[in-house]
């Protein structure tokens, strides 16, 4: 069995209704399918890249799973002290790179498999047959255990999108059950809706392509005054205006040295800056040391920079 690109979901700003839409959480955690024949076990993420000696707990398979052969879709989460799903932490594991290191590792960064789709069972592909069957194929061949866990289905999709937001997760993908699995591509019966919140963070820094800023160094202050780096962010809903506009604001803000506490990451084109524009910006979440992840520019605002703090 070759690896292959799992089926994605589009994004959406209104959640699909009906009764064949049902709403699962979206697990901030790594993409990993499961492929399991008479060859053995291996583990690969959407990349492609191979993860079984990552995650020995999926690998040994014959504790959770009674197919024969089979191909398993899930989400691998690792859980933060606030009882969240963190990405900052499943990434102590997706990222390792010395193998030796795993079980220490294992004892520190507990890891769930979050199960939610087969593409091939005993022999054969089932991905022609419909959410609705797959999932039933999945009750009767998974055994649930502490680290393999079955993702559950809402048929209450705006309320569960709710109750996710007020929990501050990631978001929640809604699929409709009637529908087939697309390997290789986006398909819009699953779609995804996540969480952002909102912050103002203060520009500290700026990079430049073609003579227009492309991308905006963020900060904050700490309640002693020191300006603090948290991220950088070059999307969002900026105009090629807005950029244009933001180009010339900057002039009279050059300086020769960062104005942060702290180094930011890859700094070789940056253009420093007095820390007194700020913006508007969506995130996902906060990762441990002061950093925005998923940081998007909503708009450049009026607020006095000293203002922005961090919380």
């Amino acid at each position: 069995m070759q690896p292959i690109f799992p089926m994605e979901p589009i994004s959406c700003d209104i959640i699909p209704q009906g009764p064949d839409w049902i709403a699962q959480v979206k697990w901030d955690g790594v993409r990993v399918l499961t492929y399991s024949d008479d060859l053995g076990v291996r583990l690969y993420n959407r990349k492609l890249n191979e993860r079984t000696l990552h995650y020995p707990e999926i690998a040994a398979i014959d504790s959770y799973c009674t197919a024969h052969s089979v191909i398993l879709d899930g989400e691998v989460i690792a859980f933060g002290t606030d009882g969240k799903p963190s990405f900052y932490e499943v990434m102590r594991r997706d990222g390792l790179r010395r193998m030796e290191k795993v079980p220490q590792l294992q004892k520190v960064v507990a890891i769930t498999y979050m199960i939610f789709d087969v593409l091939y069972l005993n022999g054969e592909w089932v991905t022609s047959y419909s959410l609705s069957e797959r999932q039933h194929m999945l009750s009767t061949i998974i055994k649930p255990n502490p680290h393999i866990q079955l993702v559950e289905n809402f048929t209450n999709t705006d309320a569960l999108f709710d109750v996710v937001q007020a929990q501050k997760m990631e978001g929640i993908v809604i699929k409709d059950l009637n529908s087939r699995y697309v390997m290789n591509k986006k398909d819009p019966a699953w779609q995804k809706k996540k969480v952002y919140r909102d912050l103002i963070a203060v520009i500290g820094g700026v990079t430049v392509k073609n003579g227009i800023v492309n991308s905006l160094l963020l900060g904050l202050y700490d309640k002693d005054g020191a300006f603090w780096y948290i991220g950088h962010a070059g999307t969002g809903k900026l105009t090629q205006q807005d950029w244009r506009t933001l180009t010339e604001q900057i002039q009279p803000l050059f300086r020769p040295d960062r104005p942060f506490a702290n180094l930011p990451p890859r700094t070789a084109d940056t253009i420093w800056l007095q820390p007194e524009l700020t913006a508007k910006i969506h995130y996902a979440e906060w990762v441990p040391g002061h950093s925005l992840r998923q940081p998007s520019i909503q708009a450049i605002v009026n607020i006095p920079p000293h203002q922005c703090t961090l919380e």
